[in-house]
């Protein structure tokens, strides 16, 4: 069974810093790209940051500078750590586990990041 599992959201202050985790189990990770994608009330889910099964990153232009996609292959997990976190970033992240050999994707359930004074 394929699971993902986020932790390390919750409640900073603007300016503050939170690293977000994701757990997989059930998955060849090492082929896997993973991606970090957030969602804020009434906007479209979108991509975050990438780091593809090489190490290769990718991040979007809001968060260059801010924040960094690593993985640790041996532990299956994948992080991303936020600096200078500004209220836009509020937002419930997930992360998603793509097959470098197919179409084949898994999401977590998603994590809670609020950015409020």
């Amino acid at each position: 069974q394929v699971q993902l599992v986020e932790s390390g959201g919750g409640l900073v202050q603007p300016g503050g810093s939170l690293r977000l985790s994701c757990a997989t189990s059930g998955i060849h990770f090492s082929i896997y790209d993973m991606d970090w994608y957030r969602q804020a009330p009434g906007k479209q889910r979108e991509l975050v940051a990438r780091m593809n099964n090489g190490g290769a990153t990718t991040y979007a232009d809001s968060v260059k500078g801010r924040f960094t996609i690593s993985r640790d292959n041996d532990k299956n997990t994948v992080y991303l750590k936020m600096n200078s976190l500004q209220p836009e970033d509020t937002a419930v992240y997930y992360c998603k586990a793509n097959y470098v050999y197919s179409g084949r994707a898994y999401w977590g359930q998603g994590t809670q990041v609020t950015v409020s004074s």
